[in-house]
């Protein structure tokens, strides 16, 4: 097949079409053309590779199926030369396993048949607004430290930022996994658009399908308005699908759909309507035993499993832990409208050496606490108080009752219920509801008692 180039006047960008079906060939080239970008076309994957030594592109668009190969084989070329090349693949409509299988070999995104022209205007743009390969990421530093470990993730996120392929966080709770899906976003070609984080395990499953989706007027008692659902609210921009492993099955055969088709219908609705989302999703859970156990879909875990970022635990990070402890005594002085506190020396060798089940949510908790009731500007260890001192050690031998009584009895209640409040919500990742239920208290209660003893959840700058 004879190849093709055509130029657009004053063109911002250079795009390859690699597809050996002429009709669609020229409808993407039409297309291409009209957003004022120039076009070089190809019919194979030898023709494709001839060109890219001859000339520079700033986007390569291929069909799968080609007749000397596949589009798989340009996308692994392309990631072997090492150029600043985004490539976008168009699939057979339902062939999900090649769209995963390219956005695993390095692709950007990915395109169904027949090929719908908004969704592929939208495409290129992302695409042609990536920053240039190498160039700094903006906000990676606000995962504070230097181990080898938070570099390691560092780099990856500023790889993930890069594509648009679907991101599973894993990790324990406490241990930033919402902090590095915001970066993803931020530093991608969707931060201009919404980040909208959701919560799986804190939505009733009567409401999952509304909640998700959105609904029509009259579709249920109270319906008395049409409203958006989180997909529509995240178009455009990035959805991220917190403690996705509590998704009932229901919920997770409707999200499958909506994920594969890009698309989604509200209750009530009788059509479906598009939606642009970037889906990255978290969970503390191992979610393959889960797949395999039948109590997680394993198409769904493929589909949100086509990249892993794996954070850290704390106690994998040790050194970082004073740089993150200053950061968060900084912030707590802030909202307090003081100077901030200090550890001494001893304080900080007992949290370098503790090993943080609660990973930071725990360290900003146990800096809160230790805050709230320091008399002076410097926490001791005593102050951190990492192991509940024995009651009887308060009323034990030489001190009787009267070294009870060091608080008054309101003040050590409160105390104690504090540490009881923040124990509960550390080990349900913040999760108030659950929290609640542990507690044997309604979620009103909770609410009620975290506003009088001042305990605040913690910001989104510093963990999940």
């Amino acid at each position: 097949m004879k190849r093709v180039e055509r130029r657009s006047e004053g063109g911002a960008g250079q795009v390859l079409v690699v597809d050996d079906e002429p009709d669609i060939r020229e409808l993407l080239e039409l297309t291409l053309l009209k957003m004022g970008l120039g076009v070089s076309s190809a019919g194979s994957v030898s023709e494709a590779k001839d060109l890219l030594r001859e000339q520079r592109f700033d986007l390569c668009l291929t069909d799968m199926r080609l007749p000397d190969g596949e589009g798989l084989e340009l996308v692994q070329h392309i990631a072997a030369l090492g150029v600043d090349l985004p490539v976008a693949v168009i699939t057979a409509h339902g062939n999900t396993e090649n769209a995963v299988a390219a956005l695993k070999a390095g692709a950007f995104d990915y395109v169904s048949k027949p090929v719908g022209l908004e969704q592929l205007r939208a495409l290129v743009r992302s695409a042609l607004s990536l920053p240039e390969r190498g160039a700094a990421p903006a906000r990676v530093q606000r995962l504070l430290g230097e181990s080898v470990a938070l570099e390691q993730v560092r780099e990856m996120i500023t790889r993930l930022a890069r594509t648009q392929a679907p991101v599973l966080i894993t990790g324990e709770s406490g241990s930033g996994k919402e902090l590095a899906a915001r970066l993803i976003h931020e530093n991608g070609v969707r931060r201009e658009r919404p980040f909208i984080a959701v919560n799986c395990g804190a939505i009733p499953e009567s409401l999952m399908e509304s909640e998700f989706f959105g609904y029509r007027k009259g579709a249920f008692t109270g319906a008395e308005q049409d409203r958006d659902g989180f997909f529509q609210a995240a178009h455009g921009g990035t959805l991220f699908l917190d403690e996705v492993a509590e998704l009932p099955l229901p919920m997770q055969v409707k999200l499958l759909r909506a994920i594969q088709e890009k698309c989604v219908r509200k209750v009530g609705a009788t059509g479906e309507e598009p939606v642009d989302v970037r889906i990255i999703s978290a969970t503390h859970r191992n979610l393959g035993d889960r797949a395999a156990a039948g109590s997680f879909r394993q198409d769904l875990y493929f589909r949100l499993n086509v990249i892993e970022l794996r954070m850290p635990p704390l106690r994998e990070r040790r050194e970082d832990v004073p740089a993150i402890a200053q950061a968060i005594l900084g912030r707590i002085a802030t909202q307090a409208g003081g100077a901030p506190a200090r550890l001494s020396q001893a304080a900080l060798d007992e949290l370098m050496a503790y090993d943080f089940p609660g990973n930071i949510r725990e360290l900003e908790n146990i800096l809160e606490r230790a805050t709230a009731l320091l008399a002076g500007d410097v926490i001791g260890p005593e102050d951190l108080r990492l192991r509940p001192a024995a009651f009887d050690d308060e009323v034990g031998a030489g001190g009787g009752r009267d070294a009870a009584r060091v608080l008054p009895l309101p003040e050590h209640l409160d105390r104690m219920e504090r540490d009881l409040i923040l124990e509960a919500l550390t080990e349900t990742g913040f999760n108030r509801t659950a929290a609640a239920k542990r507690l044997g208290i309604t979620f009103r209660q909770l609410r009620y008692r975290m506003q009088r003893l001042g305990i605040r959840e913690p910001g989104s700058g510093s963990a999940d």
